[in-house]
């Protein structure tokens, strides 16, 4: 699948590393505001081998739908700000390309719109698109409905300079119908990323965490979403729907026994 990414940061320049040495995908350029990197190489500058094209343009460059004529792409993959959208979303719907965007903050019109672009289009958006954190949430979706009566505790853990609560913690908090103010926070060192669930059974603990190692976290989340939103029809998707299906376990003895 031909790729484009928009956004260059720390977080794109992981992904695009991951999609580099992935043969699933065909990176055919990455798109940022600034003019700093205009036509490099992406696996040049990385020091990735890699034959793929994957030059860097700067938003002034063309119009998207230019970009999109010239350098045609099946999936656009969004890691850049709220306002993204805006340079891109309606050539994309245009064309039929399947937006993937990795935005976590997206105001209530902007969900809107990707409602709206997902009438003409593939159109998928997660917050946190790493497999770990959305397997998590469902499990913990699922332990919730099978106990109701626990008591539930959000932590996480991120870098000591990072001001704000984790905008996946705030999202954890909605998932469970649980006050974003109760989240526990901790600051410290280097740390990427660290959220964890625990759950207070009164005689067992269970506790669901994840950690982020590196950022080459998103880039397995995005090549999972690429093979799983593969010829499906025009509409809107979640990591959620496409994990869902996984859920699916046969029932065949499950080995435990009683003792």
């Amino acid at each position: 699948m031909k790729v484009g990414i928009i956004g260059f940061g720390k977080t794109g320049k992981a992904v695009a590393s991951v999609l580099l040495e992935s043969k699933r995908t065909n990176l055919q350029w990455v798109l940022r505001r600034s003019h700093k990197l205009e036509h490099r190489s992406v696996p040049e500058f990385l020091g990735v081998e890699s034959e793929e094209p994957g030059l860097i343009y700067s938003k002034d460059e063309f119009t998207a739908a230019e970009l999109l004529h010239r350098f045609p792409v099946d999936a656009i993959i969004d890691f850049s700000s709220e306002d993204g959208l805006d340079y891109y979303a309606e050539a994309a719907a245009d064309l039929g390309v399947t937006i993937i965007s990795a935005i976590s903050n997206y105001p209530e019109a902007t969900l809107a719109r990707l409602h709206k672009l997902a009438e003409r289009t593939v159109v998928m958006h997660s917050p946190n698109i790493t497999i770990g954190i959305n397997f998590l949430l469902l499990a913990a979706k699922i332990l919730k409905n099978i106990a109701p009566y626990t008591d539930i505790e959000i932590l996480e853990e991120h870098f000591r300079d990072k001001k704000e609560v984790s905008g996946t913690a705030k999202i954890i908090a909605r998932t469970l119908d649980l006050p974003e103010e109760d989240i526990k926070s901790v600051r410290a060192g280097g740390i990427i990323g660290v959220h964890e669930m625990l759950f207070g059974f009164p005689y067992q603990t269970v506790r669901l965490r994840h950690e982020s190692i590196t950022r080459e976290a998103f880039g397995n989340g995005i090549l999972f979403a690429v093979d799983n939103l593969k010829d499906k029809p025009a509409g809107f998707y979640s990591m959620e729907d496409l994990l869902l299906p996984y859920f699916s376990l046969s029932n065949s003895p499950s080995g435990l026994t009683e003792g």
